[in-house]
C-alpha cells in the first residue's frame, strides 16, 4: 500500500462509493428528458457551489497551477440560464469542507470532469446540448480530458501530504462523494413527487 502515490490512494479507496454515485447517476436517466436534465443541473449546481470557494482557496493556487480556472460553478449556472432556469436554491445549509478535506472534495470534482465525456456525449447526442448552450460545464478542459486529469494528479501527488493529511483527504472525498448521492435523490425524487 505505502508504494501507491496519494492519487493512487484517493482511486483506490474511493472506488466503491464513486462507481455508487456512477451507477445512481444513471439511474435517474439524466439524458432522458430536459426535464430530467435540468434536475442534473440543479444538482450539479449544489456541488460546484460547495467547490467553487475550494478552486478559489488562495493557498492551494499557489501549489496547482490554474486551479481557479478549473472551477464549473458559473458554467452550472449559465447551463441552467440556458434553460430558463434561474440559479437552484438549495433548502439545507451546505458543507464547507476545510483543509484536507477540502483536497478531497477538489478530487472529486476534477475527476468528474473525465467521466463528463459520457456525459457530454450524452447531452448532445440525446438533448441537442453542446459547450455553447446548456452543457458548459461538461465541457473538456482545453488541455483535453485525459492529458488534464494527468497533471491534476500529479498536482497531488506533489502536495506532499503525510500520512494523516492524505486520510484526512480521502474522508474528505468519500464525504462528497456521498453529499452527492444523497443530494441527487432529494432532488429526484422531490422532481417526481
Amino acid at each position: 500500500m505505502s508504494d501507491l502515490t496519494f492519487a493512487d490512494k484517493l482511486k483506490e479507496q474511493t472506488r466503491t462509493v464513486h462507481d455508487s454515485v456512477d451507477n445512481l447517476v444513471m439511474s435517474v436517466k439524466p439524458f432522458d428528458s430536459k426535464e430530467n436534465y435540468i434536475n442534473f443541473l440543479k444538482l450539479q449546481s449544489v456541488f460546484h457551489r460547495i467547490v467553487d470557494d475550494i478552486y478559489k482557496d488562495t493557498t492551494l493556487n499557489q501549489a496547482i497551477n490554474d486551479l481557479a480556472q478549473m472551477a464549473r460553478y458559473d458554467a452550472v449556472l449559465a447551463d441552467l440560464a440556458d434553460l430558463g432556469q434561474a440559479k437552484y436554491q438549495f433548502a439545507e445549509p451546505l458543507p464547507k469542507p476545510t483543509g484536507n478535506q477540502a483536497i478531497g472534495w477538489l478530487y472529486c470534482a476534477e475527476g468528474s470532469n473525465i467521466g463528463a465525456a459520457f456525459l457530454f456525449k450524452d447531452a448532445k447526442e440525446k438533448l441537442g446540448f453542446d459547450e455553447k448552450f446548456a452543457a458548459r460545464h461538461l465541457d473538456a478542459h482545453p488541455d483535453g480530458r485525459g492529458k488534464h486529469w494527468k497533471a491534476f494528479r500529479e498536482h497531488l501527488n506533489n502536495l506532499n501530504l503525510d500520512e494523516n493529511a492524505q486520510n484526512e483527504a480521502i474522508a474528505g472525498a468519500i464525504d462528497a462523494f456521498e453529499f452527492y448521492k444523497a443530494t441527487l435523490r432529494q432532488i429526484f425524487h422531490q422532481a417526481q413527487a
